[in-house]
């Protein structure tokens, strides 16, 4: 289920670990609120800890009978990827509601706007990774969502012949975060890609000799 969620700020305590830049210009009320240290956690029945973004342990608070959580750490728990908006003075949890094209900041030498290359099924992409190496090789390239989205939406094509082993892999973890197989006879697919909490990834495929591999970066995004 997606989970999109925009909230708007309204108590210091839920500001606890997005940074002091949220202050800036936030109408703040001062209180007397009190640390609970005698909370517990769990998810998923395992005893977790509050954390901020260094490690450190964080302890709710309450105020008038209501206990209050940072939004980050809870966001961590879960899965969940958190975004302040400092123009609406707006907290973002889970997908954006507009998509941000991966193809800012893409680096890899298949990186294309050659309008012989990203032209697939009569439609010009504009800027593309487009993989055409000869032989039989692994076509890879890095992306880096820095933990901002909740999801990737990679739009990919095999051309000559089908892409085999294609994963997504977050690559500070190790972790395969989605796998696949892709025939030349499906045409352009888009992959979904849960990466919430993920810094970095890692894509690559096994193409066959006289096979290349089309990737649009403009119709490609994170939310």
């Amino acid at each position: 289920m997606k989970k999109k969620v925009a909230i708007t700020l309204t108590s210091l305590a839920m500001l606890g670990c997005l940074g002091t830049g949220v202050y800036a210009g936030s109408n703040l009320q001062e209180i007397k609120a009190y640390l609970n240290p005698g909370i517990k956690f769990k998810v998923d029945g395992q005893s977790v800890q509050l954390k901020n973004s260094s490690g450190a342990v964080i302890t709710p608070i309450t105020y008038n009978n209501t206990t209050y959580l940072p939004v980050r750490a809870i966001s961590d728990l879960l899965g969940v990827t958190v975004n302040f908006d400092g123009k609406s003075n707006t907290i973002h949890l889970g997908e954006q509601s507009e998509g941000v094209s991966i193809a800012a900041g893409f680096d890899s030498s298949y990186h294309t706007k050659d309008p012989s290359m990203t032209v697939y099924n009569g439609k010009d992409y504009k800027e593309v990774y487009f993989d055409n190496g000869s032989g039989s090789r692994g076509s890879s390239f890095m992306l880096y969502p820095k933990g901002k989205y909740q999801k990737l939406y990679l739009q990919v094509a095999a051309i000559g012949s089908d892409i085999t082993d294609f994963e997504v892999q977050d690559s500070n973890r190790k972790t395969v975060l989605k796998k696949q197989d892709i025939s030349v006879e499906d045409g352009l697919i888009t992959i979904e890609v849960n990466i919430a909490g993920v810094d970095s990834l890692f894509v690559h495929g096994d193409v066959e000799k006289g096979g290349s591999v089309f990737i649009p970066l403009t119709t490609s995004y994170y939310k």
